[in-house]
């Protein structure tokens, strides 16, 4: 990068001034933070933020409290560095619709500020840091789930599922759910029904939180051949996809309340699930009347419904 800026150079005869124009470099700060932020761009810290959201109160349910804050340290960090591998190699394999689509052509690769290699290089390096870390530092089998988690969302969803079939976003959940059985494992060295219950809860979840995303971008998608269920299929089969699993998610919480749960989770869990389900309905009540859709209110609102549910995990587990 450079800095463009004009100098007066003297003229004989008493005729004023001519300016040039000269380059100076930019400021290297300037430069590293811009490659800094790209890179941290590719790993959607979003995403990583969500992730995280489900972790830690699966730990603290696991440990009946609150574990300790070396191990959850470990595994915030573990789990960052694996969700945004995860990412990045989407990132990298998705660069060639990614420029075909208005909501992912700003991204580093499809804006050519991170060059292919670079970005497959660094999503390797993280994949196997947190792979190591969590082996090291955890067990086993938080490794051997972490890596199976980025395995799966790279190379089963993103680069087949994705680009194939309308059970995609099905089948990809599993990718999403996987950090609450991940801080499990990290606490326990095992599964149990309880773990189970709570990845159920974020395996179904994502259906009626990312059909909503589809339909506002359908024509994106569209645009780059990849068959979300609202481009390829009728509104009738969408609404169906959409109640059909909110009604699950909020079932699959519900399961979770006779495992060992007190009030302090059931309640509000009852509360948030009937928000939840109010506004599934409500979304789908407008497809079908032709009213403006405006799915994205939906969207959010799953993102508040899956954080309380899991902020009431949190506290259920150290009352």
């Amino acid at each position: 990068m450079s800095m463009i800026t004009e100098r007066p150079v003297s003229n004989p005869a008493g005729q004023p001034p001519v300016r040039t124009v000269t380059e100076e470099p930019a400021t290297p700060r300037r430069d590293v933070r811009a490659v800094v932020s790209a890179y941290v761009a590719l790993t959607k810290p979003r995403i990583v933020e969500l992730l995280l959201v489900t972790t830690v109160p699966a730990m603290m349910l696991a440990e009946g409290g609150m574990p300790s804050l070396w191990l959850v340290t470990v595994v915030l960090v573990g789990g960052s560095l694996a969700a945004g591998a995860a990412s990045v190699l989407n990132c990298y394999i998705d660069r060639d619709i990614d420029q075909l689509m208005r909501r992912t052509k700003r991204r580093p690769l499809p804006a050519h500020t991170v060059s292919p290699r670079n970005a497959l290089v660094f999503g390797l390096v993280l994949a196997v840091v947190s792979t190591v870390l969590m082996a090291a530092l955890t067990n086993l089998l938080a490794a051997a789930l972490t890596l199976a988690a980025i395995v799966y969302y790279d190379l089963v969803y993103t680069l087949w599922l994705k680009r194939t079939t309308t059970a995609n976003t099905f089948w990809g959940g599993a990718c999403g759910a996987a950090p609450v059985l991940i801080g499990w494992a990290a606490v326990t060295g095992s599964l149990a029904p309880q773990a189970w219950a709570l990845f159920a809860v974020v395996f179904f979840w994502q259906m009626p939180h990312f059909y909503p995303l589809a339909m506002k971008y359908k024509d994106d998608y569209a645009r780059a051949g990849i068959p979300m269920l609202p481009v390829v299929a009728s509104a009738r089969r969408v609404n169906a996809e959409i109640l059909v699993f909110a009604w699950l998610t909020v079932l699959a919480s519900l399961l979770l309340w006779p495992l060992g749960m007190s009030l302090v989770y059931g309640v509000p869990a009852l509360v948030v699930g009937a928000i939840f389900l109010i506004e599934a309905h409500r979304l789908c009540r407008r497809v079908v009347r032709g009213e403006a859709v405006k799915p994205m209110r939906l969207f959010h609102w799953s993102t508040t419904y899956l954080t309380i549910l899991f902020a009431a995990v949190a506290l259920d587990a150290l009352v």
